[in-house]
Parts: structure tokens; sequence; C-alpha cells
């Protein structure tokens, strides 16, 4: 991806997470109110706190070593309203099939995801694309709102990409509910559907995405999905942080960046390092920031499966401020 697009993820995980300090429940916070809380890394992390004019300018598509900074910096309260260069939020419908019996394809479904376009959105521009996926008792509508009621999120990104602090991005915010949009209450439910998504995902969902919208794949077929691999990222708070796991665990041919805020899948190191043995990567492939908050329920578990992928024994986890010196970011927000 473009090399500020660790800032991004920033920025993404901070919005994501802006329940995370002090949650008891497994379920969203709408309020976007806690956004200057201080973060501490896990790790010897030596990082600026403000972005140089580099880290600040689109560059050419390649992976690079933007910084992830110690500390989130407050996002300034006029960011919560309208910006004057608004992008544009779309709904797209799409096919695919029951999760249960996906494999059968038996019984298809019609479902919705929200799409988020920077303002002066062009055809003729390549797009990096971020997968945002919503947690317990919430849907596709959560994080973005839709086109005729869209939420504080649009206007964050709007302003960050008017004052050149991210780059233009395509957001995509979808749904692991299957036959109800209840699907998300049932926890044990939820774990089975998060462990599924990674067909509609890979098959159904991302083609629709980067087959209307441009981005830098050049086609839908899986050969081009998969050249596109550094070009696209899949984050997720809470259940959305499950999902973000299994997406990881499934489909690290599609994904190189990945963003899991409060949300564990194990807390085995090892086998997180087979996961990328078996699918043929190494640490150079990828790149995950990780976010929880110290008083939110899942910290403690979330926290150990970090801990325990940084002490495997392979080292392939490698932790790091930066795609240059490692794999592996943590930030706490206290």
């Amino acid at each position: 991806m473009r090399r500020r697009m660790s800032w991004m993820v920033a920025l993404i995980a901070a919005v994501s997470c802006t329940a995370c300090s002090g949650q008891q429940a497994e379920t969203e916070n709408r309020d976007s109110t806690v956004f200057s809380a201080e973060i501490e890394n896990v790790g010897t992390v030596n990082t600026e706190t403000t972005l140089s004019e580099e880290d600040m300018v689109p560059m050419d598509g390649q992976t690079g070593s933007g910084q992830i900074p110690d500390e989130l910096a407050q996002i300034p309260k006029e960011y919560f309203g309208a910006a004057s260069e608004q992008g544009t939020v779309e709904r797209l419908e799409y096919q695919t099939y029951e999760s249960m019996s996906y494999a059968d394809q038996a019984n298809p479904l019609t479902k919705t995801a929200y799409v988020y376009l920077p303002y002066g959105y062009s055809g003729e521009i390549q797009y990096n694309v971020l997968y945002l996926m919503h947690g317990g008792w919430s849907n596709e509508t959560t994080y973005l709102g839709t086109p005729e009621s869209p939420h504080e999120l649009k206007n964050v990104l709007d302003h960050a990409i008017q004052d050149k602090s991210m780059a233009p991005v395509i957001v995509v915010c979808p749904t692991y509910n299957n036959m109800s949009p209840e699907d998300s209450a049932d926890y044990s439910l939820a774990l089975r559907l998060t462990d599924n998504y990674h067909n509609e995902l890979i098959n159904d969902l991302i083609p629709a995405v980067e087959g209307k919208y441009s981005t830098y794949a050049e086609g839908i077929s899986p050969e081009e999905l998969i050249e596109s691999r550094s070009h696209r990222a899949f984050a997720g708070f809470s259940m959305g942080s499950v999902t973000t796991w299994h997406t990881f665990q499934y489909c690290m041919d599609y994904f190189r960046y990945f963003l899991p805020s409060s949300g564990n899948l194990t807390s085995d190191g090892a086998y997180m390092e087979q996961l990328v043995t078996d699918a043929g990567y190494g640490p150079e492939d990828f790149f995950i920031f990780a976010m929880s908050g110290a008083e939110d329920f899942a910290y403690a578990a979330f926290t150990n499966q970090i801990q325990a992928m940084l002490d495997a024994p392979g080292g392939i986890f490698i932790d790091a401020d930066n795609e240059s010196s490692g794999n592996l970011a943590y930030r706490v927000i206290r």
C-alpha cells in the first residue's frame, strides 16, 4: 500500500476503538468521544508522534515504512462536522450464499455493504481499500451509516483526506450477519459466522466491490485479486476483530494489512506462526496493527494473544512501528 497507509490505519483503528476504554459488554459505542486517549505500546518502540511531510504525501503504490505513532493525536473537534470537500457513502448490494451451507450454494442471499468514496473519486485513479467489520449487536451501517444518514466517521475521513493527513481511500463496511440482522447479538452464532465469513469475503464481496470501483486490482479473477493484496486491508472491532483474525487465517493471499481491535482468536503463538508458513508467506509479507482498551473485557485475552505471537519460537512476528522494522504493532488505550 502507499507509504502513509500506517497513519490511515491509526485513524481507522482510533475510530473503531472509541469505546474500547471502559467497555464492559460486546457492543459498539457510537458516541465518538474518546479520541485523545493515551496509547501505550507493548515491546520497545521508538517513533515520532507527528507525521513528516514525506508521510503525508501519496506515494507510488509501493509498500513502505510509514510510522505508527506512540500516541494517537486528538482528532480536532471540527472533524466531526461536515468538511468542505465531502466524499460519499454508497449502498452496494451483492449476491452471496447462506453461511452455514456456503459450500453447497443452495441458499442464495442478497446482502448489502456501505462504501465510502473519497471526495473527487475517479475511475481513472487507483485507490487502496479498507474492509471494516462491525462487532456484536451491530451491522453494516454501524460505522459509516447510510447515504441518507451518514455517521461521524464519514466526516472524519473527509477532513483527514481534505487536510492531506491521509490519502484518498475506499472504505467498505459489510456484515457477517447471515439470515437475520440480529445474528450479531447471538455470541455463539456470531463466532461461527465470523469463522465462515472468508468464503463470502473472497468469493463475493471483494469481487463485487473491486469489480465496480477503481482499485489496484486489474480485474476480479483470483489471480488479479491476489496480485493486488498489498493494496487491501481488513479491520474490525470486537467480533469484527475476531473476523479480522480469521481473515488473517484464511485470506493472506488477498490481504497484506490487518487491524484487529479488542477481539482475540487464540493464545497459541506457534499456531499463528503456522498460519503464515502454511500460506507460503514470511515475516516480510504482512503487517498487523492491533489495538485494545485497557478496561475492555477482551483486553486480557487479546493482549495474551499478541504477546504469544511475539514470543512464538519461529520469530515470525516482529514488534515494530513500521514495515521496514517488522510486522506487528500493538497500542493500548488507557
